[in-house]
């Protein structure tokens, strides 16, 4: 069993839901993501998502694209990245880590190249936004011969067609995406999010996680009622900026942040 499938499996048993709070790697500084997750983790991540910086990062909004922007003045790359994990790995083997990017960097380095590398760095899932699900055989062929999970959105678009096809492919949870935008929009519609979740249950016995659109506490605990777990991004990114004359602070400010929506999800499940 992945470590992805553990979690899942004893959050159920224990009636939790999930917590997953997206960083990306290198932001602001590329000595400050270590530490981040590991505070993450300590104020109740149950799994990381870690961003990898890309110059053109079509999914995701301004708050998203300046970390992207801020790690990459600091020659973050995919390998970086992977160090990064690794350098994580050497005090946590348990937290399921999952890698959030595009493409590019992982053709130029090769699938098979890149899937013995993830899984020797400690990753458990990678999810590649702008790769369609129609044309990743490969790659999921490649992650899979290392035992490393396939992650796929899902939109408030998807037709039936392919949600059954994600739902064969993908392996460890699915990613719903809540409303039609970039991240950090604030268009949450929990009882269309509900909605679509119980279609999409009629496809899949795999986990379903909900991002874009939770932006505090009581957001993510609206969603924790109706998936099996929620994801944040921009709302702990966005907090960064504020904090680049005293990067040591980071990680506790972030901490702080994801600390309150745990105790909120948890209240409520």
């Amino acid at each position: 069993m992945s470590r992805i499938a553990d979690c899942f499996t004893r959050l159920g048993q224990q009636r939790r839901k999930a917590l997953i709070p997206y960083v990306t790697a290198g932001d602001p500084l590329p000595d400050v993501t270590v530490p981040l997750l590991h505070a993450l983790v300590g104020a109740g991540a149950d799994l990381l998502e870690v961003g990898v910086p890309f110059s053109d990062p079509m999914a995701d909004g301004p708050v998203i694209q300046a970390a992207c922007e801020r790690a990459l003045e600091h020659h973050v790359t995919l390998h970086r990245v992977l160090d990064m994990v690794s350098e994580f790995r050497r005090q946590d083997m348990s937290t399921p880590v999952i890698l959030m990017g595009y493409l590019n960097p992982i053709e130029v380095w090769g699938y098979e190249a890149f899937a013995g590398a993830a899984a020797e760095a400690g990753v458990d899932g990678v999810l590649t936004v702008d790769l369609p699900p129609e044309e990743a055989g490969e790659l999921v062929g490649a992650l899979r011969k290392y035992d490393i999970d396939t992650i796929f959105l899902l939109a408030p678009t998807s037709n039936e067609q392919r949600m059954r096809l994600v739902s064969e492919m993908a392996s460890g949870f699915l990613y719903y995406v809540s409303f039609k935008g970039v991240t950090g929009a604030n268009r949450l519609d929990v009882n269309a999010v509900e909605s679509k979740l119980q279609e999409l249950r009629r496809y899949t016995r795999l986990p379903i996680g909900v991002g874009f659109g939770i932006r505090d506490a009581a957001s993510a605990a609206r969603v924790a009622a109706i998936a099996d777990a929620v994801v944040v991004g921009s709302a702990l990114v966005g907090r960064i900026p504020e904090l680049l004359d005293k990067p040591d602070s980071i990680p506790a400010a972030l901490a702080a942040i994801l600390s309150d929506m745990r105790a909120a999800i948890d209240a409520g499940t």
